[in-house]
């Protein structure tokens, strides 16, 4: 059955976003990216005087992308808008909103491929010293910090999977954690035993101070932030942000590059690709296989570094 508009593109915008956030499942991340780039389409359609549906055609999505093109947008920016809007017409055929698909002819120029920031095994042994020495001293916080970060490195997930973890997804015995991925796909992953000994140190001494500032307490979140509600994602970036403040190297600071770090020190350690690609909750093996990229960068940057002949 063909969903229910009005004629107008913005009608059709809103009734898709309602089909990929609650028939789709994707992530509220990856919702809102498609609502903002759908917004940026519709107020430049509105802006051709092109509001219903009959004025959505290829011509009108090139010079959407020409005109991004022209403010100097990222090529990353418009590959994504592209991918935006290609979603959205895809659907509106796949439904009769619109006869036709006009953006599957849509072209724009690939993202930059940009290799993910690690830091070296010394590096992460330094960042969690210093955090170990602010738990030993400065309360529950530091408490929170230290075993944010030991989660985020030791099984490599992502921020969105860390801030949803529920006291109950920890199993201390088999120092194992379930979380809720991309799509809303669970995996169990593993983590160690100074993870484990940040997280107790954390459940026993940490929560229940930060628990007893919220009324009523947060009864099921593992990470609590500084005011005892669940820790948001904008509080982990600023938490592992400042975890790297001051490490040498270029690029990110966010909570990925343990995730990234994390796997590309799997694959140096000879972990095989598949099974880091299950750990990681990827979709797809190529997605894993920028960390042999990664591995392969960082080999070439020793060769030229250490052999005498390079």
């Amino acid at each position: 059955m063909a969903e229910r508009t009005d004629g107008r593109i913005v009608a059709a915008v809103e009734s898709f976003l309602e089909h990929v956030r609650h028939a789709r499942g994707l992530s509220d991340q990856t919702v809102r990216a498609y609502a903002n780039d759908l917004d940026h389409f519709v107020a430049f359609a509105a802006a051709r005087g092109s509001t219903g549906l009959q004025d959505l055609g290829l011509e009108l999505l090139r010079d959407w992308l020409w005109e991004a093109d022209q403010r100097g947008l990222a090529r990353s920016t418009i590959a994504r808008r592209s991918s935006s809007v290609r979603a959205f017409t895809r659907w509106a055929s796949e439904t009769g909103v619109l006869a036709t698909d006009p953006g599957v002819r849509l072209r724009a120029p690939k993202g930059a491929t940009h290799l993910p920031r690690v830091v070296s095994s010394d590096q992460v042994r330094m960042v969690l010293d210093q955090l170990a020495v602010r738990a030993d001293t400065d309360g529950a916080g530091a408490l929170r910090d230290l075993a944010v970060v030991e989660l985020l490195y030791a099984a490599a997930i992502r921020v969105s999977e860390l801030v949803g973890i529920d006291v109950v997804d920890l199993d201390r015995s088999r120092l194992t954690v379930r979380v809720l991925g991309k799509g809303g796909k669970e995996r169990v992953v593993p983590f160690g035993v100074p993870a484990r000994d940040a997280l107790e140190a954390w459940l026993e001494r940490g929560r229940p101070v930060l628990g007893g500032r919220t009324t009523p307490p947060e009864p099921s979140a593992l990470f609590l932030g500084d005011r005892g509600a669940r820790l948001g994602v904008r509080s982990a970036y600023r938490i592992v942000a400042r975890a790297l403040e001051g490490l040498p190297g270029a690029g990110p600071s966010g909570p990925h590059t343990f995730r990234h770090t994390a796997a590309t020190h799997l694959l140096d350690g000879g972990a095989d690709l598949r099974a880091v690609q299950e750990l990681l909750g990827h979709a797809s093996l190529g997605t894993t296989q920028v960390y042999t990229h990664v591995s392969s960068a960082r080999l070439r940057e020793v060769y030229r570094t250490a052999h005498p002949r390079a």
